[in-house]
């Protein structure tokens, strides 16, 4: 197994291509919401989803906005949904679509809604798909999804994935996971237990937004998450020879997703990411080309490291990782300040 942990995800860009990616000024991936619409109310959730909002991307828009990216040099389309893909009734045509452009396509889906069906169509289709699983305890993932039975139903569409043939050496299947107080005990178990199971474990920090912003049970002080974070680094060092560095804001994977991607939400506008809900322009005036060229937050968000302002400017790590934008901007209000979610951050508060 290879020691290099972006290349284990195969959810992120090898060095050399987010090099050539910035040199052109181009894309790698985009991520993209369908609707708001979801049938649970995670207590986390970035984008407070439930109910559609009002005028979302029709089906030829949300195609449009795939080819244009396409078109910038994307060759992976991160299907987020917003609130749930699988609810949204052109989902099929969507995957049929990117698989007809030769690009390659992930789902984040909250894995109540994958049917015996619908797993075969992903299988068939290549489509890479992350469950959100946040506990192996029914009444801790229910809690946290604020909707009864939704463990059960988690299980059962995982199970279906699994005998749908995921994942294999071309298809990929993850478990993505929200640190918090709730589920800090069993991330241990639950990550060796996905690695065993050849599932990407994708963990990760707190966003300070959405709902999570009206559920401070949730959260972890900063020392539990370095304590964590450091607890899987051993677990894949001394067990799999997997060998990676702790830092925010995904356990065993940098982020990077700024120097080639970016967030169009479902009615939309344009975002540099999920947690900076800052919109720079709407495909919907402008093409995707022209509102990313003309973006000064792009612009700076792509020489981050440059533009990157307080402790992160002078951390050791600060050409492998920028912190979480995300927290940044929610905590601070400023994009480019340091993270103060890290535990490197020296100011930063329990």
């Amino acid at each position: 197994m290879s020691n290099s942990a972006d290349m284990v995800y195969k959810l992120g860009f090898a060095d050399d291509e987010i090099a050539e990616c910035l040199d052109k000024k181009g894309l790698l991936s985009i991520e993209l919401e369908f609707t708001k619409k979801c049938n649970l109310r995670c207590l986390y959730c970035y984008s407070s989803a439930g109910e559609p909002v009002e005028n979302e991307l029709s089906l030829d828009e949300l195609k449009s906005v795939i080819y244009q990216a396409r078109e910038l040099g994307a060759r992976k389309i991160i299907l987020l949904g917003g609130g749930e893909p699988l609810i949204y009734s052109g989902v099929r045509d969507i995957v049929d679509y990117i698989n007809s452009l030769g690009l390659q396509q992930v789902l984040f889906t909250n894995g109540t809604l994958v049917t015996r069906e619908i797993a075969q169509f992903l299988f068939k289709k290549g489509v890479t798909v992350i469950i959100k699983s946040n506990s192996m305890k029914s009444e801790v993932q229910d809690m946290l999804a604020g909707v009864r039975g939704v463990f059960k139903n988690i299980r059962k569409g995982l199970k279906f994935l699994m005998d749908a043939g995921y994942p294999n050496g071309k298809v990929s299947l993850g478990i993505q996971t929200v640190i918090c107080k709730q589920n800090m005990a069993e991330l241990p178990s639950m990550w060796t237990w996905a690695r065993e199971n050849r599932i990407i474990p994708y963990f990760e920090i707190l966003t300070y937004q959405g709902r999570a912003k009206e559920n401070a049970g949730l959260n972890v002080s900063i020392s539990e998450v370095k304590a964590i974070f450091e607890r899987l680094e051993a677990i894949d060092r001394e067990r799999l020879g997997i060998v990676w560095r702790s830092r925010p804001t995904i356990a065993a994977f940098s982020c990077k997703r700024h120097f080639y991607s970016c967030l169009i939400n479902s009615q939309g506008y344009i975002q540099p990411c999920p947690g900076i809900d800052m919109p720079i322009g709407n495909i919907r005036e402008k093409p995707l080309k022209d509102i990313l060229e003309s973006s000064h937050v792009i612009t700076n968000l792509r020489n981050i490291y440059e533009k990157i302002e307080g402790p992160c400017k002078t951390c050791e790590d600060r050409y492998k990782c920028y912190g979480c934008r995300g927290n940044a901007y929610q905590i601070t209000g400023n994009y480019l300040s340091s993270d103060p979610t890290c535990w490197r951050f020296k100011k930063g508060t329990e």
